[in-house]
Protein backbone atom coordinates (compact mmCIF):
# COMPACT_ATOMS: atom_id res chain seq x y z
CA UNK A 1 0.00 0.00 0.00
CA UNK A 2 1.59 3.43 -1.47
CA UNK A 3 0.22 6.58 0.58
CA UNK A 4 1.37 9.69 -1.03
CA UNK A 5 0.01 13.19 1.40
CA UNK A 6 -0.44 16.51 0.74
CA UNK A 7 -0.71 19.55 2.92
CA UNK A 8 -1.54 22.60 1.56
CA UNK A 9 -2.58 26.48 2.91
CA UNK A 10 -6.34 27.07 2.81
CA UNK A 11 -6.12 28.78 -0.41
CA UNK A 12 -8.13 28.35 -3.71
CA UNK A 13 -5.48 28.50 -6.01
CA UNK A 14 -3.65 25.06 -3.95
CA UNK A 15 -7.17 23.25 -5.52
CA UNK A 16 -5.63 23.00 -8.64
CA UNK A 17 -2.23 21.44 -7.47
CA UNK A 18 -4.52 18.76 -5.32
CA UNK A 19 -6.74 18.32 -8.34
CA UNK A 20 -3.89 17.52 -10.76
CA UNK A 21 -1.43 15.38 -7.80
CA UNK A 22 -4.92 13.24 -7.67
CA UNK A 23 -5.26 12.70 -11.16
CA UNK A 24 -2.00 11.58 -11.89
CA UNK A 25 -1.77 9.25 -8.85
CA UNK A 26 -5.01 7.63 -10.35
CA UNK A 27 -3.50 7.17 -13.27
CA UNK A 28 -0.84 5.66 -11.84
CA UNK A 29 -2.58 3.59 -9.36
CA UNK A 30 -4.78 1.75 -12.55
CA UNK A 31 -7.99 3.57 -12.29
CA UNK A 32 -9.65 3.62 -15.63
CA UNK A 33 -8.81 5.76 -18.02
CA UNK A 34 -12.71 6.98 -18.62
CA UNK A 35 -12.61 7.68 -14.48
CA UNK A 36 -9.91 10.32 -14.48
CA UNK A 37 -12.15 13.29 -15.33
CA UNK A 38 -14.04 11.90 -12.01
CA UNK A 39 -11.32 11.69 -9.92
CA UNK A 40 -10.14 15.20 -11.02
CA UNK A 41 -13.63 16.76 -10.98
CA UNK A 42 -14.42 14.99 -7.55
CA UNK A 43 -10.91 15.91 -5.64
CA UNK A 44 -11.73 19.61 -6.56
CA UNK A 45 -14.62 19.87 -5.17
CA UNK A 46 -13.73 18.20 -2.05
CA UNK A 47 -10.59 20.36 -1.51
CA UNK A 48 -12.77 23.60 -2.31
CA UNK A 49 -15.41 22.76 0.09
CA UNK A 50 -12.31 22.14 3.00
CA UNK A 51 -10.87 25.43 1.99
CA UNK A 52 -14.13 27.11 2.19
CA UNK A 53 -14.92 25.42 5.66
CA UNK A 54 -11.17 26.92 6.74
CA UNK A 55 -12.04 30.13 5.36
CA UNK A 56 -15.60 30.16 7.10
CA UNK A 57 -14.31 29.29 10.29
CA UNK A 58 -11.35 30.68 10.32
CA UNK A 59 -8.81 27.66 10.68
CA UNK A 60 -5.37 28.56 9.53
CA UNK A 61 -4.34 24.90 9.71
CA UNK A 62 -3.60 23.37 5.92
CA UNK A 63 -5.91 21.46 4.50
CA UNK A 64 -4.53 17.61 4.06
CA UNK A 65 -5.45 15.32 0.97
CA UNK A 66 -4.20 11.70 1.24
CA UNK A 67 -4.10 9.47 -1.73
CA UNK A 68 -3.47 5.65 -1.00
CA UNK A 69 -3.17 3.11 -3.48
CA UNK A 70 -4.36 -0.51 -2.39
CA UNK A 71 -4.28 -3.30 -4.36
CA UNK A 72 -7.83 -3.03 -5.93
CA UNK A 73 -8.91 0.81 -5.18
CA UNK A 74 -7.35 3.79 -4.81
CA UNK A 75 -8.57 6.34 -2.61
CA UNK A 76 -8.05 10.06 -1.89
CA UNK A 77 -9.21 11.35 1.86
CA UNK A 78 -9.64 15.24 2.41
CA UNK A 79 -9.30 15.87 5.84
CA UNK A 80 -10.15 19.82 6.96
CA UNK A 81 -9.94 21.13 10.21
CA UNK A 82 -13.28 23.24 10.79
CA UNK A 83 -16.04 22.60 13.40
CA UNK A 84 -18.72 20.80 12.35
CA UNK A 85 -22.06 19.81 14.21
CA UNK A 86 -21.59 17.26 16.34
CA UNK A 87 -22.85 13.61 14.35
CA UNK A 88 -25.78 13.14 16.75
CA UNK A 89 -26.60 16.78 15.16
CA UNK A 90 -26.59 16.11 11.79
CA UNK A 91 -30.04 15.64 9.90
CA UNK A 92 -29.29 13.28 6.58
CA UNK A 93 -29.02 15.72 3.27
CA UNK A 94 -28.67 15.35 -0.08
CA UNK A 95 -27.87 10.91 -0.91
CA UNK A 96 -27.97 10.39 2.62
CA UNK A 97 -24.84 12.85 3.19
CA UNK A 98 -24.70 15.15 6.15
CA UNK A 99 -25.39 18.47 5.90
CA UNK A 100 -23.56 20.94 7.92
CA UNK A 101 -24.28 24.73 8.94
CA UNK A 102 -23.16 26.32 5.48
CA UNK A 103 -25.84 29.33 5.28
CA UNK A 104 -24.75 29.63 1.47
CA UNK A 105 -25.85 25.80 0.76
CA UNK A 106 -22.34 25.44 -0.82
CA UNK A 107 -21.22 22.92 1.46
CA UNK A 108 -24.27 20.83 0.60
CA UNK A 109 -23.81 21.48 -3.33
CA UNK A 110 -20.81 20.61 -2.85
CA UNK A 111 -21.26 16.92 -1.32
CA UNK A 112 -24.06 16.24 -3.56
CA UNK A 113 -21.79 16.77 -6.55
CA UNK A 114 -19.27 14.43 -5.21
CA UNK A 115 -21.64 12.04 -4.79
CA UNK A 116 -22.55 12.37 -8.31
CA UNK A 117 -19.41 11.56 -9.61
CA UNK A 118 -17.87 9.01 -6.98
CA UNK A 119 -20.29 5.34 -6.28
CA UNK A 120 -17.71 4.99 -3.32
CA UNK A 121 -17.94 8.16 -0.89
CA UNK A 122 -17.63 8.48 2.60
CA UNK A 123 -18.38 11.89 4.71
CA UNK A 124 -17.32 11.81 8.69
CA UNK A 125 -17.65 15.23 10.48
CA UNK A 126 -17.41 16.11 14.64
CA UNK A 127 -15.87 19.13 16.26
CA UNK A 128 -12.64 19.07 15.52
CA UNK A 129 -13.20 18.61 11.26
CA UNK A 130 -14.46 16.42 8.16
CA UNK A 131 -12.81 13.57 6.02
CA UNK A 132 -14.47 13.27 2.36
CA UNK A 133 -13.23 9.58 1.47
CA UNK A 134 -13.85 8.42 -2.21
CA UNK A 135 -12.66 5.59 -3.86
CA UNK A 136 -12.57 3.91 -7.46
CA UNK A 137 -11.32 0.52 -8.38
CA UNK A 138 -8.21 -0.20 -9.84
CA UNK A 139 -7.70 -2.07 -12.99
CA UNK A 140 -5.82 -5.60 -11.93
CA UNK A 141 -3.00 -6.97 -13.62
CA UNK A 142 -3.29 -11.04 -14.50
Amino acid sequence: MATVELRFTPLPEHVRTARLVGAAMARRAGVADAALDEVRLAVGEACTRAVGLHQLHEVAEPVQVRLIEDEKQFSIEVVDEAPHAVPADIEAGTAGLPVTEDPEGEDEMGLAVISGLVDDVQVKTGESGGLIRMSWPTATLA
